[in-house]
Parts: structure tokens; C-alpha cells; sequence
């Protein structure tokens, strides 16, 4: 049985070699890893194009490939990994590169993986748990491992899936203009899973099912919830309040949770999946980021739009997912570089960016067309926490409008959130 998995899997993989596909922004950054001794980690969520992305990056060498995200394998009752090793060898030969896709789904699979990786195996595995695999690589792996993170569709992978080049020459004129600004709609509502924006696939439709196949399969299946509505119910809520504050306490009375501890475990199974982030208010005292309500953000836009309840599409919020998501696909690791920020006064900042130590950037995101009392609401959280904080560089995002503000002796660049989106 294992012989025909493998063969119909190397069929597969064959197939999935001949098609073209979208060059994703992390490649440059992969590729510089793929001959190093260290074993490659592609995680994100399902469908995100985790196994297209090593399936393009090896597709230059030979190499093995096996996905344990294979339903035979869950009838079969498991697999013994001397025997897979031994079929892999028997059809591919004595080839020293392997692709293990969904790797999380054998047990003790970081024993299996550190085993050949001292056997000098080039090694290049998928995985759709951070918590889970970060946990077992940290413990087993250490100092071995390249984690590379694939989520959906950044704005530039996306505009490349939709055939749109932006040519300076005539990115003023108003039809290329409208195009983008179109796309740019289509992109904060619709989300960027490949599936969505390369087979326009209905998104509403596709991710309410692949919302609640991760929820099923990476959070209730995984974990053993026995009460798997309660979990499914606060998923829904923390959709529903994209980009809004909550806490503990508030989610216990509100969806009838049986204890903090629970509902805390639960958040961490959500962003495990990679459904949802949380992310911590900045301060240097770490019981004020601890004890301060926290900000929900979605891995994509596209779930708001498929789970939440909405009389129409909160654009501003929509706006601020988006640029918090692309922060996280540029390297920015929320709760270490990444945080929100209230001033003394209790005016908040949407984010501030960090490098170390050092708060290296401000940034607000403001849909509305900028009149005189938004401008100087978004302005003056800004100018406040610049001078809190130390920093100089203050940014608000808009939906299209471009200019610079002086306001307290500090100058606040106003940016087209396209503009930014699509910034090499």
C-alpha cells in the first residue's frame, strides 16, 4: 500500500512541475538557504500555497517528495518511517533531497527528521502549525533549522496573479489609475489565497469552507476539543471584531467560556492555525502589555469578508488588516517588532514598528477622504507618541491620497496604501 501512496504522490508532484505558477516574494530569500546544511521549514495556513512554493524551489534539482496529508495514510492507521524511507529510495533512487509536506501529521516527526538530517539529508518540510512546530524544532532542532513563513498573497504577488504591471510611465493616468485602485478593492475584500485570486473561485463560498476545515482539522481534530462550538463560537467573535480590542474576561461572559485558562488556550489553538493574531500593546513594562486588552487581527482579509457578519464592508478596518498582515509578510513579528500603542492621553497608534530595541516608525491607517478633524485626530495620536517614544518617522496610510503635513515642528507623510503595498 505505502508503494502506491508514493508512486501516486510522485505522479502528482510531476504534474504539479509542469504547470506555472505565481513567483512568490520569498523565494530570493529561500533559495539563498536551499543548499545549506540547515533543514527549511515552510509553515503558514493550509492552502496558502506552502507545497506549490517547495515544489517550485527544488524544482531545478531531483529530489523526493511525500505528503503525509494523505487520507489513505489516516486509514491506514499510520506509517513506519524505516519503510517510507526504503519505497522513497526504491522509486526515486538514491537521491539525497526530500520534500515532506504537512509534516506535523506524523507523530515524533521532528525524531524521524533530526535522524536524517544526521544522515546528511538536504531536507525541506511543510507544516501548518507554528506553535507546534516551532515548539518541537526549538527543542530538537535547535540551531538547525530555516523557518520560512508563506502566507497568502502579499499585494504585489497578487497584482502579478492578476496580470497588472504598474508602469511608472503611466501609473497617472486615470484609467490605469482606476484599474489598480479596483484591484486594490477587490484585493482588501476578497483576501489573497491563491486559489481566490488565480482561479476566481468564489471567495465568499471557498474560504467559509476552508475556514472551517482549519478549524476543524488544525484546532478541534489536533488538540482533542471536546467542546468544539465553544471554540468555534470564538473564532466567529474574534472574525466578527477584526482589528478591535478584547480581553479575556469580556470573551468569558461574553460566549460563556468555562474558565481564563481555557479561553486563553483556545486563542493560542486559533493562532496556531494561523486564523487569527493577537497583538500586545507597547511598553516598556511588561505587566502593562501583559494586563492591557489586546488587538485581533486575521491572517486575510477574505475570512472577514466569508465568517463575519457585516451591513456592509468596514473599509478602514479592512484597510488596517491589510497593512498589519503585509507587516507580518515583510518579517515583522507581532508582540517583538510589532505592537499597537496608546499615548498618555489614550490616543491610540495602530502600530509601531521596532528593531531591537529602537521604535524605528509610527503608523496610523485611515480610509476616510482626509478632512480637517480626521487629519487632526490621526496627526495628534502621532505627533504624541513621536514625542513619547522618540521617533521621527510618522506615517498614515490612506486609501489614495499623497501628501506631506506639518504638525508640531513634525513632518507626517500622507501615503496611498497602494503605494506602500506594492514598495519593493
Amino acid at each position: 500500500m505505502l508503494k502506491d501512496i508514493v508512486l501516486n504522490q510522485k505522479l502528482q508532484k510531476e504534474q504539479l512541475l509542469t504547470l506555472t505558477y505565481i513567483t512568490r516574494t520569498k523565494e530570493p530569500f529561500a533559495k539563498k538557504w536551499l543548499d545549506s546544511n540547515l533543514i527549511k521549514v515552510i509553515l503558514g495556513p493550509r492552502r496558502a500555497g506552502k507545497s506549490v512554493f517547495s515544489l517550485m524551489l527544488l524544482r531545478d534539482r531531483p529530489f523526493m517528495y511525500f505528503n503525509f496529508d494523505d487520507e489513505v495514510l489516516s486509514s491506514a492507521g499510520g506509517i513506519e518511517t524505516d519503510e517510507l524511507m526504503k519505497e522513497l529510495h526504491a522509486i526515486y533512487g538514491q537521491i539525497k533531497t526530500v520534500l515532506f509536506d504537512e509534516i506535523q501529521n506524523l507523530p515524533s516527526w521532528e525524531l524521524f527528521v533530526n535522524r536524517l538530517h544526521r544522515e546528511g539529508y538536504n531536507i525541506v518540510l511543510t507544516g501548518s502549525n507554528a506553535h507546534l512546530l516551532s515548539k518541537e524544532l526549538a527543542t530538537h532542532l535547535t540551531g538547525r533549522h530555516m523557518p520560512i513563513e508563506i502566507l497568502p498573497f502579499d499585494f504585489n504577488e497578487f497584482l502579478r496573479a492578476k496580470k497588472f504591471k504598474i508602469d511608472p510611465k503611466y501609473s497617472s493616468l486615470p484609467q490605469q489609475k482606476g484599474k489598480l485602485l479596483n484591484l486594490m478593492e477587490n484585493y482588501s475584500v476578497n483576501g489573497g489565497f491563491p486559489e481566490v485570486a488565480v482561479n476566481n473561485v468564489d471567495p465568499k463560498d471557498y474560504l467559509g469552507v476552508l475556514f472551517d476545515s482549519i478549524l476543524f482539522k488544525d484546532v478541534v481534530k489536533r488538540h482533542k476539543v471536546r467542546f468544539s462550538a465553544q471554540i468555534g463560537n470564538l473564532g466567529s467573535h474574534l472574525i466578527n471584531n477584526f482589528a478591535g480590542l478584547y480581553t479575556v474576561r469580556k470573551l468569558l461572559d461574553i460566549l460563556d467560556l468555562k474558565s481564563a485558562s481555557t479561553t486563553e488556550k483556545y486563542i493560542k489553538y486559533l493562532e496556531e492555525a494561523y486564523l487569527v493574531f493577537s497583538l500586545l500593546r507597547y511598553s516598556p513594562k511588561s505587566i502593562q502589555r501583559i494586563k492591557s486588552p489586546r488587538k485581533v487581527y486575521v491572517v486575510d482579509n477574505g475570512f472577514v469578508s466569508a465568517k463575519a457578519i457585516q451591513h456592509s464592508p468596514d473599509k478602514g478596518k479592512l484597510m488596517e488588516n491589510l497593512v498589519f498582515t503585509e507587516l507580518v509578510k515583510r518579517g515583522a513579528k507581532p508582540n517583538r517588532d510589532l505592537f499597537y500603542y496608546k499615548t498618555r492621553n489614550d490616543r491610540e497608534v495602530d502600530f509601531i514598528v521596532k528593531n531591537g530595541a529602537e521604535v524605528t516608525g509610527l503608523m496610523q491607517v485611515c480610509y476616510e477622504s482626509i478632512n480637517s478633524d480626521i487629519e487632526r485626530r490621526e496627526t495628534k495620536a502621532l505627533v504624541e507618541a513621536s514625542s513619547e517614544l522618540k521617533v521621527k518617522k510618522l506615517m498614515v496610510l490612506t486609501w489614495d491620497e499623497k501628501r506631506e503635513v506639518k504638525r508640531d515642528g513634525m513632518s507626517i507623510q500622507f501615503i496611498p496604501l497602494w503605494e506602500w503595498l506594492t514598495l519593493k
